[in-house]
């Protein structure tokens, strides 16, 4: 069975005093699957999507973009990898709690390139709750949380087995190769151990009319290694390490179209990540869950040849008890970043650094056998300090800015799901979420008019973002035949945002109210499984009149003019089918389709007189097809064949920069790759 449905709170019916749920897939079989206390279950949240490794083996995922391919709520902007942005119901990445395997993924190191990079490979499951949601999504998850749990060597290995190995190649058309090996065995009866690296040669893409993508270029490497097993019966506890560097020739903004002859400048972003996951099962009251992490990542390069680097690290830990119909999840999280940033030679250094510490409890109950009830409350205390240095780097006296900001916050949550009939489910949800002053990106605080006038500072009555989400939906699924409808409506309050280009003050901008309708259709019939998608999202800002010449009672958010906080995107579809000819055989088609959109935009323009109107920014609609195949030549070969963009469609993405260039010759978002055949072999041992 295929994961293509969206799997949601309707499907957690099952006591909640029970450690196993019954998901059922466009089926009347059903499958007893564990749940980990990890696990997103966010009972009324309207949409809660997994993807596993199968999925993302089929269709050959290299790229952030490949993974959220064929979900309609998710979508990922930039065709540069290093610049690759994702947006959940029009929302950016920063609005979202994303970890692997527990560990933070936070901050960004420059606005113009993506905070989230992860090898698909790597990945044995994600799990995506949209919108706020529970108390265990963690801290400022105020517009959801994406979980990627990746592989350890018991996930590798065959029954039988002791030791194991994978070798793969792929070659992608347009315009890469990628090697990897792993290597995976048994320390002892209950221990693990996984290697594995990746190397990846990319040069620059097509797009849909066979022109070169200038700045897309990369030369890729990673390494992991993971350690887990059983302490003892009932303890387990899981040790790795990632190294990751990325290497190119990219432009002063790689989230924008480079023209040719435009300069490109010799970059280098890396990262080094440490996790540690325990846990004890100690009895029904006492199942400890316990994860600590340490991030270092860092970014050089650009015109001035500047460096960024952010240090994140943390820990949660949290238990779950259980008693009769009712079961409670609660603990304690914290996290602390600190960033710096100057020129790469060292003579200036400017830093901020955050942390928030979180208390959260989350309960289930089972009112009635029809009926689950959940609740939670969290508490977030947020402290964040600036201190930035302006000298004669700058052409300025020396000359301290400082900023302390200490901000606390409560959010609660409650959803039901009610079993109206033996094949209707209904879900309702309301959950809040909060966060406060968040670091900023590197190149930002570090004055990116480099004559250190514009380097923002933060207002002395700031105070923290809030949001409240609420969430319907109706489930059906009966006779092979799951079916899905959702709507939901979100309303984030002062939001922060450093202000129109010039202000250079971080302040409380207003309100960004997203409303939608997410609709999610899977039927089997024999051995072939069809699926339709769709998602509608509107998200609009209602500024705050006081701190602007030019008074709007809403805007359509867009990418270019309020990077960091999200974009405008065309009512999307997905819709397919996978065929399994036989045990070893497997096709697939997929078809995507985005509508047209057209909003008003360049606001901030206006207000600073930049240009003397609005411009009507139109996003063109555009679909793409995509097919794959997978055969099992022998039990330890396979080939995977998948053609991504198969008509070669020219196109933007929406979750992309837009088209400014009849107003700014220069701000132009990139064009997608064209048709890329995508080939790969591996090999077991």
């Amino acid at each position: 069975m295929k994961t293509r449905v969206m799997i949601g709170a309707m499907c957690t019916l099952a006591s909640a005093s029970a450690l196993t749920s019954t998901l059922a897939y466009a089926d009347t079989t059903e499958v007893e699957t564990t749940v980990a206390v990890e696990k997103i279950s966010v009972v009324g949240a309207a949409t809660n999507l997994s993807i596993t490794a199968e999925d993302i083996e089929q269709y050959q995922a290299s790229d952030l973009a490949d993974i959220f391919r064929y979900s309609p709520s998710i979508s990922v902007g930039g065709s540069v990898g290093v610049a690759q942005k994702i947006y959940i119901r029009g929302l950016e990445d920063a609005f979202l709690n994303v970890t692997v395997d527990g560990a933070q993924q936070t901050s960004t190191l420059f606005h113009h390139i993506g905070r989230v990079t992860i090898d698909p490979d790597l990945l044995q499951q994600i799990d995506v709750q949209a919108g706020a949601g529970e108390a265990t999504s963690g801290p400022g998850a105020i517009g959801g949380s994406i979980r990627f749990k990746t592989k350890d060597a018991q996930d590798m290995l065959k029954p039988d087995e002791q030791f194991g190995g994978r070798v793969k190649a792929n070659y992608f058309s347009n315009d890469a190769t990628r090697y990897s090996a792993s290597l995976y065995g048994k320390l002892s009866e209950s221990w693990g151990v996984l290697g594995y690296y990746s190397t990846i040669d990319r040069d620059n893409i097509e797009d849909g009319n066979g022109n070169e993508i200038y700045g897309t270029a990369a030369d890729q490497d990673m390494a992991f290694l993971k350690v887990s097993g059983d302490i003892s019966e009932n303890q387990f506890l899981s040790l790795s390490v990632e190294q990751r560097d990325e290497e190119g020739a990219f432009s002063a903004r790689p989230n924008w179209a480079v023209q040719e002859g435009d300069a490109l400048y010799a970059s280098e972003a890396e990262r080094d990540s440490y996790v540690a996951n325990y846990r004890f099962a100690h009895s029904a009251s006492v199942n400890i869950e316990a994860t600590a992490y340490q991030t270092d990542s860092s970014f050089r390069g650009g015109r001035f040849d500047w460096l960024a680097e952010i240090d994140t690290y943390g820990f949660d830990l949290r238990n779950t008890s259980e008693t009769g119909l009712h079961k409670f999840v609660y603990g304690v999280d914290y996290r602390n970043d600190e960033v710096t940033s100057g020129p790469a030679q060292g003579a200036v250094e400017n830093a901020e650094e955050g942390s928030v510490l979180g208390i959260y409890v989350q309960g289930y109950s089972d009112i009635t056998p029809q009926l689950l009830l959940s609740y939670g409350v969290r508490y977030d205390d947020y402290d964040f300090e600036q201190n930035i240095l302006l000298d004669e780097y700058y052409g300025e006296p020396v000359t301290d800015v400082a900023a302390s900001i200490d901000d606390s916050e409560l959010s609660f949550n409650v959803g039901l799901a009610y079993e109206l009939s033996q094949h209707w489910t209904l879900g309702l949800g309301f959950a809040q979420a909060a966060r406060g002053k968040q670091i900023g990106d590197g190149f930002t605080i570090d004055g990116y008019l480099y004559d250190g006038s514009d380097i923002p500072v933060v207002a002395e009555d700031l105070v923290p973002e809030t949001v409240e989400n609420i969430e319907a939906s109706i489930e059906y699924s009966a006779n092979n035949l799951n079916a899905k409808l959702s709507v939901y409506r979100s309303s984030l309050d002062d939001v922060i945002f450093e202000g129109y280009e010039g202000n250079a003050v971080f302040n409380n901008i207003g309100t960004l109210d997203t409303s939608g309708i997410e609709f999610d259709v899977a039927y089997r019939w024999n051995e072939v499984d069809l699926f339709l998608g769709f998602s509608s999202a509107d998200t609009e800002l209602k500024p705050r009149d006081d701190l602007y010449n030019v008074s709007y009672s809403s805007i359509d958010i867009n990418g270019y003019e309020f990077v960091g906080l999200g974009n405008s995107r065309g009512d999307t579809w997905v819709a397919g089918a996978d065929y399994d000819i036989s045990p070893d055989v497997s096709v697939g088609l997929s078809v995507a389709k985005v509508d047209s959109i057209d909003i008003d935009t360049l606001h901030q323009a206006v207000d600073l007189a930049w240009t003397d109107s609005l411009y009507r920014l139109n996003k063109p609609s555009y679909t793409t097809v995509d097919i794959y195949a997978k055969w099992h030549v022998t039990n330890n070969l396979m080939l995977n064949l998948a053609v991504s963009n198969l008509f070669d469609k020219l196109y933007i993405d929406h979750s992309s920069v837009g088209d400014y260039s009849e107003v700014f010759a220069t701000v132009i978002g990139p064009y997608e790759a064209g048709r890329d055949i995508r080939l790969s072999v591996s090999y077991d041992f």
